[in-house]
């Protein structure tokens, strides 16, 4: 069985929410990658796990031919909506419903780890993709720095037993276990690193419903309640009150793998550094002449913070 029976349920069932109050916190995080990738107007990019086509667009933005796969009717629904010249189906990550060699990029921002089989589905996006080409998968960073990690604990407390060998959020967050991942689905570690991703809400009750809306908090209310789900959330969230709202600062583990013998993809910014690869600039640092780059804290090197591979990028 395929991640989408499980998944599409539970991630559908509060699109709307999900769409508007909580995919919007994620715009960070697409914009660095598509960067990274220089995703541009000859690019053929998928996106798996696309939810509700927020990062479709921002790709259609910068010119590129866009596709989409996520488990949930609801949310495809509404990313058909958005983007109604795109190619967006309902369908698993472990079985891709596109040809061999189709596209030029593929993404996938937090969707890997939730399916049943992670490693079949990268093997899925290393097939789709035309040899050589760039894919960023991006996950959770180490809870420790992450604050998201007290809603997902306040989730966790509602949800039933979870199944013998489930990962969770954070099964991917863990020092070296992206890279492991990416490196058994046949893909070749090009830059790794960490996005700084914080979530902002204008009040308690806003934040509530935007983290209700994800699929771990409609598994906890089926089992243990909406109200108990309503409860631990809005108890966290008063603890993150700041400057008049609510502000949970976290940090999203990347990976740009490519297969064998491409060239390795992307490049990352952390606080004050840049780390560049070879014929990618940053995402902070593109396009900009070398005094500007000075001026902005741009220089070689990892990014403070960030994690370079341990694997030899060719």
């Amino acid at each position: 069985m395929g991640s989408a029976s499980v998944q599409g349920p539970l991630w559908g069932a509060k699109a709307q929410d999900w769409s508007e109050l909580t995919e919007p916190g994620q715009q960070p995080f697409y914009e660095a990658v598509f960067d990274a990738l220089g995703i541009g107007p000859d690019t053929r990019l998928l996106d798996v796990g696309c939810g509700a086509g927020l990062a479709l667009q921002l790709a259609t933005k910068r010119g590129a031919t866009v596709a989409g796969l996520d488990a949930a009717e609801e949310l495809v629904a509404v990313a058909r909506g958005r983007n109604p010249d795109a190619d967006v189906r309902v369908g698993d990550l472990e079985q891709l419903p596109f040809p061999d060699a189709t596209f030029t990029a593929a993404t996938s921002f937090n969707a890997v780890q939730y399916a049943s089989d992670p490693t079949a589905a990268l093997r899925e996006l290393r097939r789709v993709l035309v040899p050589g080409s760039p894919v960023a998968v991006l996950t959770w960073g180490p809870p420790e720095r992450s604050e998201m990690r007290d809603v997902l604990a306040a989730i966790g407390g509602l949800l039933p037993p979870p199944p013998p060998g489930a990962g969770g959020p954070f099964a991917l967050s863990g020092p070296g276990a992206l890279e492991a991942l990416v490196t058994g689905a046949g893909l070749r570690v090009g830059v790794d690193g960490e996005v700084p991703t914080p979530y902002a809400y204008p009040d308690v009750a806003t934040a509530v419903r935007a983290q209700a809306a994800t699929g771990p908090a409609v598994r906890a209310a089926a089992h243990s309640g909406e109200a108990a789900v309503t409860d631990a959330l809005t108890a966290v969230m008063r603890r993150y009150r700041r400057d008049g709202g609510v502000r949970l600062e976290t940090w999203s583990a990347t990976s740009s793998p490519a297969p064998e013998r491409a060239p390795r993809a992307g490049s990352w910014c952390g606080r004050r550094a840049c780390g560049t690869a070879p014929r990618r600039a940053s995402p902070r640092c593109a396009g900009r002449s070398p005094g500007a780059r000075r001026a902005r804290g741009c220089r070689s090197g990892p990014a403070p913070g960030g994690r370079r591979s341990p694997l030899p990028a060719g």
